[in-house]
Parts: C-alpha cells; structure tokens; sequence
C-alpha cells in the first residue's frame, strides 16, 4: 500500500504547469517562478498534512480509519487536479496541488507511526525497511516510468494534457488498490510497541 506512485504523480506537476495556457504566455523567467511557486504549495501542503495526520493519530485509535481519513479525499483530489485543474487555469492547479500534497504526503507519516507497532524489536528495522525500499523505492519508482509511457497513448491536445491525464490515472489507480487494501491492513494490538 505504499503510495510513492501518487507522489510521483504529484512530481510531475512541475512539468504540466508550463502548458497551461496562461502559464505558456509568460516569460521564461515568470514561468519557472510560476512553476517554482506551485512545486511550493505542494511542498506545504505535504506539510501540513504531516501535522495533521500526527495530531489525528493521537485521537483516532483504529489505524484503517486514520489511513481512511486521507486516502477517500485522495480519491476525490487527484483526478481534479491532473484531469480537470490544468484546463481551468492556474490558480485551480495551484490550489489543487496544495490540497493534493496535503492528503497525499501525509500518509508517508503514517507508515512511521504504523510499522513500529506491527514488527516486534528484532525484526522492527529489517521489516519496515523492507517495507520502504522495496515497497516504496523499487514498486513505487515504477510509477514514473508507467506514466511516461501511459503519457504517449492517452487522448489530449498537448503534451502536457497527456502528461497530466497520464499521472491522474497512475495516480487514481494506486489509490484506489490502496484504499480497497486498507480493508485488510490489521490493527495493531496494544499501544506498546512490541518486544
């Protein structure tokens, strides 16, 4: 369930900001501030998803609710921000990428605050990070490449439209395995960590 995938849809935003068309008739200068500002918010947003995830988990005990929590609006956010926010100008793809990197970006803390409690001491380091390297490194990083070469035969009038309507399929996709996974992700038993 790592969603490194939905991240790296979230990284291509930089590359899909400079076609959209109010976007295109700036001067260099201004577009690579423009995408600068953008790739920004969406570093904030992740951000403040973080906190919020780590104020959540003190207060919500069942950890498939907490995950729930951010996966069911990512659900929501992704596709408006790659298949609808690049037609409908800037200030969309700018908001929606805050919102995106919000509800994205802090599912990377819950696996922090998750796998101490599933892995007892002696296996605690192998097992997340076998989790995170090749769960999150080795399958994740896949996603760069299947949304480079979804972006060659999706429907678009640009580049960069194929681009965007190639990471929100990745994107989407990813969430949704995720969030039908959830149902099986176990509890925790206790709020000690294990021995």
């Amino acid at each position: 369930m790592r969603l490194c995938r939905v991240v790296r849809a979230n990284l291509q935003v930089p590359r899909i900001v400079p076609g959209v068309p109010e976007v295109r008739a700036m001067s260099r200068t201004a577009r690579e501030q423009t995408v600068g500002t953008v790739q920004l918010l969406q570093e904030f947003g992740g951000l403040a998803g973080r906190i919020a995830l780590a104020v959540l988990a003190v207060r919500i005990v069942s950890r498939r609710r907490l995950i729930r929590l951010f996966l069911a609006p990512s659900v929501v956010v992704v596709p408006l921000v790659f298949f609808f926010a690049p037609t409908r100008g800037l200030r969309m793809i700018e908001l929606g990428t805050f919102v995106a990197g919000f509800v994205t970006v802090a599912q990377f803390s819950f696996w922090g605050n998750y796998l101490p409690r599933m892995y007892p001491t002696y296996l605690r380091g192998t097992g997340e990070s076998f989790a995170a390297n090749i769960g999150g490194r080795m399958i994740g990083t896949g996603g760069a490449l299947v949304t480079s070469e979804l972006a060659t035969v999706m429907p678009g009038g640009s580049a960069t439209g194929r681009l965007a309507a190639a990471a929100g399929t990745v994107g989407v996709s990813v969430l949704l395995v995720a969030l039908v996974a959830s149902v099986w992700l176990p509890e925790p038993g206790s709020d000690e960590l294990p021995d």
